[in-house]
């Protein structure tokens, strides 16, 4: 199989926004090893294509569409896996999230509307910017981060989503 050779440009994009890849991929999907495969997945994909898609005026946010994609799909990756029946020596636990609460709550909403609340509320992005990464209308952007929210302030019970008590 032939080597690649990244240009310059894609080892410092990738140099540059390695470390914020992962948060967005983590927050995304809620496990640490998963977000590296998603960031790992989305930067080989984009890699090849790098050319093509550095023309384009953001190719962050491609790169964000191929790990969110690739999440909202995973469903269908699964499948190809092989699994085993020899366990690891050690198992790894993950430390907990400073507020565990709120993090199950997270954790707990549909796929869809983690993601928009990530976009959303994370990366901060307009609504019409998160229906373009989902590939949805801004419509349908408005309804899960509605829902989302609600299935939030509904787990924390009397607590608001800040951390203050109501």
């Amino acid at each position: 199989m032939p080597s690649w050779d990244a240009p310059p440009s894609f080892e410092d994009y990738v140099r540059d926004r390695h470390r914020e890849l992962l948060r967005f991929a983590y927050l995304l999907s809620g496990d640490q090893h998963l977000a590296a495969d998603l960031v790992q997945d989305a930067l080989e994909r984009t890699g090849m294509a790098w050319r093509r898609i550095q023309k384009h005026d953001d190719p962050g946010g491609y790169v964000r569409r191929v790990i969110v994609n690739r999440y909202l799909n995973r469903v269908r990756s699964l499948r190809r896996e092989r699994l085993t029946d020899a366990t690891p020596d050690v198992a790894h636990v993950d430390a907990e999230p400073p507020d565990g609460e709120l993090w199950q709550a997270i954790v707990a909403l549909p796929k869809q509307q983690r993601a928009v609340l990530v976009l959303r509320y994370y990366d901060d992005f307009s609504e019409q910017q998160v229906a373009a990464a989902l590939g949805c209308s801004v419509g349908t952007v408005k309804s899960n981060a509605s829902r989302a929210l609600a299935k939030l302030r509904a787990a924390l019970g009397t607590r608001d989503l800040d951390g203050s008590d109501v």
